[in-house]
């Protein structure tokens, strides 16, 4: 018989020397330890996998079960049944339901995850919570990966529990919120790749409520915030994963001012003000990047003969190195395990949820006037733009930021055609104000290293150069505002 629940479970990583800490503080319990076994599955095109879906066959103590997942962030979907025959049972009617026929035939096997699972049953805040912590590896043909990881899975009671339970283990051990399943991890090293370099797109459907639709939109920031903030804490050099970070705190504080009429009240100003800590941990190291990059290098690869170019590199050099660092003591500081569980609790168990009616009525209709606001808003500051300050444009960029991530999130409401057509402008109106941006800054950022000498030379002659070009960037901004203009509405 197949059986549906939807489970309810905080997933971390930790270390495996601090599991013995996390029991000893975790509230006493019945505990037990069971070796589990499991083989996931996937069509060649990875089908489940852009679904958010996995699914495995698990050899458990109480025999071989069939289990499907969908979903993503605290709940997610469970389908399982009870396997009396090796292999797939091709016939579970939620997988045909998700695959279609022709899609399950294909199924395969693609990777093994082997783990020492040990639990307890814990009664916390009027909640009954199982606690589990996984050591163990994945394997997938010649290459395999360690794991180690908390879950607390609510059996009964309300979720908020759930976050209450691991502000206690946080005292006891460094744990980081993660979003990433075992079928992740799986998939990234089936692809050889990174699993937090992966990326879940936003599923919204024209079902939801509005309350729903900012809850996808703040998970899938969030999710990205906890990868990047592993890549970093893994260190080496990753100027993509500062990038990446930045958008996906840019995203998430876009949404909350997006929903501002919905969402408002405490404690969200608090998080607002650590979310915009955290991006300022990381603007020093990607301004860096981006002058090395698209104006120190292409100087230096051209061979330009620039007195003290050599010295200037090296002091950019320096300067980005503790940039970066001080980026990654960020990632990996107490204050930004905190936030991302705080915003997690905020984002599943607000208050604001209880304010609302029938979650702030359908998506597509607040969707609309969400758009249509910031268009409105995105106008009155662009008006007279090739006059406005540097200032003054620099505004008018983050309006169209904000514009242009709303549109991205909601296009699966919108028209399609006219969706993507607002988006593709909207990006080129802010990546032309983002040169602008970028050649306003730039002097900024080489005063702020403290040049002496033939470093200070080259730095006012690529200064120069940056200067020079103001006017070519100025023209690119006019021609994007004007296109930008002439995009209807897309609904």
């Amino acid at each position: 018989m197949s059986a549906i629940s939807e489970e309810i479970e905080l997933k971390f990583l930790c270390e495996a020397a601090d599991v013995e800490a996390l029991l000893a503080a975790a509230p006493p319990g019945e505990d037990r330890s069971i070796a589990l076994a499991a083989i996931y599955f996937d069509t060649p095109e990875r089908r489940l996998r852009d679904l958010g879906a996995g699914l495995r066959i698990r050899e458990e103590p109480e025999g071989r079960r069939q289990t499907l997942k969908t979903g993503r962030g605290l709940r997610r979907q469970e389908y399982e049944i009870a396997l009396e025959r090796d292999g797939l049972d091709a016939s579970h009617a939620p997988l045909r339901d998700l695959l279609g026929r022709e899609h399950v035939a294909r199924l395969e096997p693609l990777f093994a995850v082997h783990v020492q699972r040990r639990l307890r049953a814990v009664a916390w805040e009027g909640a009954q919570i199982e606690l589990a912590l996984d050591e163990g590896e994945i394997i997938a043909g010649g290459r395999q990966a360690s794991l180690c990881e908390v879950e607390l899975e609510l059996k009964s009671g309300e979720p908020a529990a759930l976050f209450a339970l691991a502000r206690r283990l946080f005292e006891a051990a460094p744990l980081y919120l993660s979003f990433e399943s075992k079928a992740d991890r799986g998939f990234a090293l089936v692809e050889g790749e990174d699993p937090a370099s992966s990326h879940a797109p936003v599923r919204l459907s024209r079902e939801m409520t509005a309350a729903a639709a900012f809850q996808a939109i703040c998970r899938a920031a969030l999710a990205q915030i906890a990868a990047k903030g592993l890549i970093l804490r893994q260190g080496g050099d990753s100027p993509e994963a500062i990038h990446q970070l930045r958008v996906a705190i840019r995203r998430l504080r876009s949404a909350i001012s997006t929903f501002g009429v919905l969402v408002a009240g405490d404690p969200l100003d608090a998080l607002k003000g650590e979310l915009k800590w955290l991006a300022s941990a990381c603007d020093e190291a990607r301004n860096l990047d981006v002058f090395l990059e698209e104006t120190y290098r292409p100087a230096a690869l051209a061979g330009a003969t620039i007195h003290g170019l050599a010295d200037l590199g090296q002091a950019l050099d320096a300067a980005r190195g503790k940039a970066h660092a001080r980026a990654r003591a960020a990632a990996a500081s107490t204050r930004f395990r905190a936030l991302l569980l705080e915003l997690q609790a905020w984002i599943e168990t607000g208050d604001w949820l209880a304010r609302l009616e029938a979650g702030g009525g359908p998506a597509r209709d607040f969707a609309e006037g969400a758009l249509s606001g910031l268009r409105r808003k995105l106008a009155k500051q662009g008006r007279g733009l090739m006059s406005l300050s540097d200032a003054q444009r620099h505004q008018v960029r983050i309006q169209a930021k904000k514009l242009r991530y709303a549109a991205e999130a909601f296009a699966p409401l919108l028209a399609d055609k006219a969706a993507r057509r607002l988006i593709k402008k909207t990006r080129a109106l802010q990546t032309a104000l983002g040169a602008l941006n970028d050649g306003a800054t730039a002097e900024a950022l080489l005063a702020s290293l403290g040049l002496e000498g033939p470093a200070l030379y080259a730095a006012g002659h690529l200064a120069g150069e940056i200067a020079a070009g103001r006017e070519t960037r100025m023209a690119a901004a006019a021609r994007a505002w004007s296109a930008y203009r002439d995009v209807d509405d897309p609904w």
